[in-house]
């Protein structure tokens, strides 16, 4: 069988199913698929229990898209950006450090939300869009290009006609694969440990980082749960120590992960399961093949430090969209790549440094070189002009 359409998008996690909404209500017709259905139930099986902050420039993106109204409700704004130093003898801060959006913006940085309450809401839209075709444990197998468009070949033997396909399909793409493009990857040894927790002090909207050794523990607020002040924790340390956690009995948990960001909301209650990931970074050698662009984890994927990952595959989105909307009779076509590839490879590669470089100071162990990270920390909050830099870089300005 058969088909065409304007757009075809390989992937269907949070990037992908942004771009099939934003691409969508701009009145192209869109195919989306991937082989794993969306779990949109946090308590299910499968659910994935991380969250995105999303930051400023994303909420033009997600109101261009339709999403925004639906989504504020569950939002927890970002005001304060705390950077926490416990690089001590113990296990306590010793260098205390505050951005405030108010600095640079009279809106917060951004605002935090649970995945699988992203991925809900997404679906819900893409359902209200007659333009497009969301098709769930459907993936891409092969990809044939010309000039004029590319041939996709899907899991369910349908072939697809298109104009450009938008390969959002993770670190291991297999559109990018079929387009010859490499990557390169850098690894760390260690995990990320996701889950939620619960606490007695309140968030404040303070989005707090706190650095020992391993690599850093954060904690990014969430809407009250029962009654209780609730953060979504990132704790990154090396693979066997993050292992070991993930199997330890909750109360042993609890009191680990309490002294290890300084109870500073208080004594931590776990109130979600844990999941681990391997922390890596990943960049494409380029960002575009005939008739193909990466965008998200396709093109770039990095350490989960000051929410850039996500927030840099919807600047991809967004870059697209503008450029789709400018020249619609140009949809896919070469010029409309280039000028892509050109507007975020450069962006991208210097993030990737950035986020490469906090990560290998988060992680060391040391004491000469955790007291260099204090002073390094206190030197850049120090010089105000850096700092707002700093801050407004963080956002996505360049």
């Amino acid at each position: 069988m058969s088909e065409t359409c304007d757009i075809l998008i390989s992937g269907g996690g949070i990037a992908g199913l942004t771009a099939a909404a934003a691409f969508g209500s701009a009145g192209f017709h869109v195919i989306c698929v991937d082989p794993t259905p969306p779990v949109t139930d946090g308590d299910s099986d499968g659910a994935d229990l991380r969250s995105t902050a999303m930051l400023q420039p994303a909420r033009d993106l997600l109101e261009r898209a339709g999403l925004w109204e639906t989504l504020a409700p569950h939002a927890a704004p970002l005001q304060v950006m705390r950077i926490i130093d416990a690089g001590g003898e113990v296990p306590e801060p010793r260098v205390v450090k505050e951005f405030d959006a108010a600095d640079i913006s009279d809106a917060p940085f951004g605002w935090n939300f649970p995945n699988w309450l992203l991925r809900r809401e997404m679906l819900a839209r893409l359902a209200d869009l007659p333009t497009v075709d969301f098709r769930p444990g459907v993936g891409t197998t092969t990809l044939f290009t010309r000039t004029a468009e590319a041939r996709v070949g899907l899991s369910d033997g349908t072939r697809v006609r298109t104009h450009l396909v938008i390969a959002a399909d993770g670190r291991g793409s297999p559109m990018r694969q079929a387009a010859g493009i490499g990557v390169r990857t850098q690894t760390y040894g260690q995990r990320a440990l996701v889950f939620a927790v619960t606490h007695p002090l309140p968030h404040g909207n303070i989005s707090t980082e706190v650095h020992r050794t391993g690599g850093p523990f954060t904690l990014v607020p969430l809407p009250d749960r029962d009654g209780q002040p609730c953060s979504a924790v990132v704790w990154m340390d090396d693979a066997a120590a993050t292992q070991a956690r993930e199997r330890m009995d909750v109360a042993e948990f609890e009191a680990e992960a309490s002294t290890r960001c300084c109870e500073v909301f208080g004594p931590l209650t776990l109130v979600s399961r844990r999941q681990s990931w391997p922390i890596s970074t990943q960049h494409a050698e380029r960002l575009t093949g005939e008739r193909l662009a990466l965008i998200a984890e396709a093109a770039h994927a990095m350490p989960p430090i000051g929410a850039q990952g996500l927030n840099m595959s919807l600047a991809d989105i967004a870059t697209l969209l503008d450029l789709a909307e400018a020249r619609r009779e140009g949809l896919g076509d070469q010029e409309m790549l280039d000028a892509y590839d050109r507007a975020r490879f450069g962006d991208i590669q210097l993030r990737v440094r950035g986020i490469d470089m906090l990560n290998r100071a988060s992680q060391v162990r040391a004491p000469l070189l955790r007291d260099a990270r204090a002073i390094g920390l206190r030197a850049l909050y120090a010089a105000a002009p850096v700092r707002r830099m700093l801050m407004q870089m963080g956002l996505g300005a360049r």
